[in-house]
């Protein structure tokens, strides 16, 4: 983004929380990749990032019986092997009842509903909110919403820091993922700037994530640490510590071990835990067991032994 195209209120914020350098953040994601894992410390890391996942359906095709599917390969991502379930599956509202009924009580596994008009966000506001109260009414114990990115990128600061607040009451005791959109913000510095306008107002334990994964640029190493450092920037600043969710994009267990190499180094052990680091890479999962059964039996299994996971949002 040329940075005389920035309206006034978002240039002042970009001041306000820092500029990104560029170069640097690229220098620093690319040594990421050069790092060592093995055997034990490759093994947790991999089951870390099973535990990490959120496993997604958003389609229009989405039935009762789909989503039973998924909710069966959540609680138990392969039939062999000690492999965790993942953090949470992740729906429209109108199938969050049937999550519900397929998990049960006392699966471990959480119920993630997109709402406020995902993915664009250009609904009025009370539908958004309406949206919002009832998924949690049906069950849901994540909302994951879109911020207005149109709103945003205008300047309507204010607003868009306004909607982001009326969610989060509007979740009640629900967890709040705040969706950015990255790419459709154009530059870190944005990234960065948007980060902190949600980080501001949502609570703790909620989270700010990349992507809808339904744009062409998704979850990088790079707007990952961006956000990453957003995040450890208001912790030390308020005390208030927020999850962080890279979404679509992440297909293999090697590129899950580098953002899990990112957490470690920029923020440290204690989000290396699905209350507070996420993925949304649902096309992930098979890969993280495939992985796992090699450690374990020696041999890599062909793809299709695994059953298919869903959509990477």
């Amino acid at each position: 983004m040329v940075v005389n195209a920035q309206p006034a209120a978002l240039r002042r914020l970009i001041d306000e929380v820092g500029n990104v350098d560029q170069v640097g953040v690229e220098e620093r994601v690319a040594k990421y990749a050069t790092r060592s894992i093995k055997k034990t410390a490759k093994v947790w890391g991999l089951r870390t990032a099973v535990s990490m996942v959120d496993l997604t359906t958003l389609e229009g095709k989405d039935t009762p019986g789909k989503v039973a599917s998924l909710c069966a390969k959540a609680r138990r991502p392969h039939d062999t092997g000690d492999i965790p379930a993942v953090a949470a599956v992740c729906v429209y509202p109108s199938m969050v009842r049937h999550a519900r009924r397929a998990l049960g009580e006392g699966s471990g596994v959480r119920i993630a509903s997109v709402a406020t008009a995902f993915p664009s966000g250009q609904a009025p506001l009370r539908t958004r909110l309406a949206e919002v109260r009832a998924a949690v009414e049906e069950g849901a114990d994540e909302i994951d919403m879109v911020i207005n990115r149109g709103a945003f990128l205008a300047g309507e600061l204010g607003r868009v820091q306004d909607e982001i607040s009326a969610v989060v009451e509007a979740c009640g005791p629900a967890a709040l993922k705040v969706i950015l959109e990255v790419s459709e913000l154009e530059a870190y510095d944005s990234i960065r700037a948007a980060s902190f306008l949600a980080l501001r107002v949502i609570r703790e334990g909620d989270f700010i994530k990349t992507s809808t994964g339904k744009t062409g640029l998704n979850a990088t190493l790079g707007n990952n640490q961006v956000m990453l450092e957003a995040i450890r920037d208001h912790y030390l600043a308020t005390g208030v510590a927020a999850g962080m969710k890279p979404a679509g994009g992440i297909r293999t267990a090697k590129q899950a071990l580098q953002f899990l190499i990112a957490v470690k180094e920029t923020l440290g052990d204690a989000w290396l835990d699905n209350t507070r680091y996420r993925f949304g890479a649902s096309a992930l999962l098979n890969d993280l067991v495939r992985q796992l059964e090699k450690e374990r039996t020696g041999a890599y299994q062909a793809p299709f032994y695994f059953s298919e996971a869903a959509e990477s949002y």
